[in-house]
């Protein structure tokens, strides 16, 4: 299978899906319905992609077209999952779902919960569930690809987030993503919404 990884350089995820025999092309540029490379693939890996993919990509991918996520959806949709689920104390995870025209919305099809110590850091809890992202796609990727793993709607409730959404809580980062979480835990908790 031809697999297009959208997001940063993933040389682990690169070599894995060559072990299963599949022809992975990455990229982090964003895409247009025209785009040479989507002609060329037969599935879409989004993981860390800083761009929106517009209904005409999404509609000639309609069952191979997944996201990683590092959070426990439907909680922390959007930007900075890690940071809010400190930030309003939610369950932490990763969730791999297939894409839909939402953010973050599509149907999970795999989840893995995360137990993170208030002794992380931004950076160290982010790097965890990295890992534990990975390791969740290699560990389902041959029954995501055969389609064995039936899409399950997300739950009701959750959270969404944007990148400005941040902006009032970015004189907490003290020390940027060397931050010790347990000096964000529940700080946002009671928010406006």
């Amino acid at each position: 299978m031809n697999v297009l990884l959208l997001g940063p350089e993933r040389p682990e995820l690169m070599v894995f899906f060559k072990t299963c025999g599949d022809h992975v092309i990455s990229t982090e540029d964003k895409l247009h319905s025209t785009s040479p490379l989507i002609q060329e693939v037969d599935f879409l890996v989004s993981y860390g992609y800083r761009h929106i993919l517009k209904p005409a990509i999404l509609d000639q991918f309609p069952k191979y077209a997944i996201n990683l996520h590092i959070s426990l959806l439907p909680w922390n949709r959007g930007a900075d999952p890690n940071l809010w689920s400190f930030l309003e104390d939610t369950p932490k995870g990763v969730t791999i779902h297939t894409l839909d025209r939402g953010i973050d919305t599509g149907d999970i099809l795999v989840q893995q919960e995360v137990m993170l110590s208030a002794n992380e850091t931004l950076k160290t809890s982010y790097e965890k569930l990295s890992l534990a992202a990975q390791g969740l796609l290699q560990r389902s990727w041959l029954d995501i690809r055969a389609h064995q793993i039936p899409p399950q709607p997300q739950a009701a409730g959750g959270s969404y987030h944007c990148l400005r959404d941040r902006q009032q809580y970015e004189h907490l980062l003290t020390h940027g993503w060397d931050t010790p979480v347990h000096n964000l835990i529940g700080k946002a908790k009671n928010r406006e919404k």
